[in-house]
């Protein structure tokens, strides 16, 4: 049996870019407390840390099928600055985008704006994206399509939709974990591509 914790993060994100779920468990336990860490630095709220850091990976799943990690063996960074993006887009709803330089953190990262804008072309993707996500949703267990219409069409946090189904915030992401595994899987037999922009 092939011991996938030696394999590099390209070897792994190759193999679950195959389909190989047990790589992906690997690369997110091998970055999972970096990347949370380097959220939280930022945001300084563990609520606020725990949804951007799930988005992330959301994020990771939908480019690595999409296969637009181009394995460059900049894997964590890869990571990192998508997270990075994340945190901005955040703080620019919140209009709080200059309380962040990057000066502050030892990432080597472009705190630049051109990096979270939409074009015209990518703001076409994105809504046939999400035609194409709605119709994958119908398709999943009823448990995992309601935690992902709550984040992402009601843009409850995980918290929000914890309390409301009545859940542990572990179940709540456990089930978005599982939805996104699903909806890969999903988009890849029917030939969808999931758009997502970072």
């Amino acid at each position: 049996m092939t011991n996938l914790s030696a394999m590099t993060d390209d070897e792994l994100v190759c193999l679950y870019s195959e389909g190989n779920n047990d790589a992906f468990d690997i690369l997110l336990n091998r970055y999972q407390s970096k990347v949370y860490n380097y959220i939280l630095y930022l945001v300084r709220d563990e609520e606020i840390a725990n949804d951007l850091f799930q988005d992330t990976f959301l994020k990771v799943i939908m480019r690595v099928q999409e296969q637009s990690y181009t394995g460059t063996g900049k894997f964590q960074a890869w990571i990192t600055r998508i997270a990075h993006n994340l945190v901005m887009d955040y703080f620019r709803e919140k209009e709080q985008i200059n309380t962040i330089s990057n000066d502050e953190v030892d990432y080597d990262l472009l705190n630049n704006v051109r990096l979270t804008e939409h074009t015209a072309e990518d703001k076409m993707l994105i809504n046939q994206s999400l035609k194409d996500a709605r119709a994958i949703m119908e398709l999943l267990p009823a448990s995992q399509s309601e935690v992902v219409k709550m984040r992402f069409y009601n843009n409850m946090s995980f918290k929000e939709i914890a309390d409301k189904l009545d859940i542990s915030i572990n179940t709540a992401l456990g089930r978005m974990r599982y939805a996104v595994i699903n909806m890969r899987t999903i988009a890849h037999d029917r030939h969808i591509a999931l758009y997502a922009n970072s």
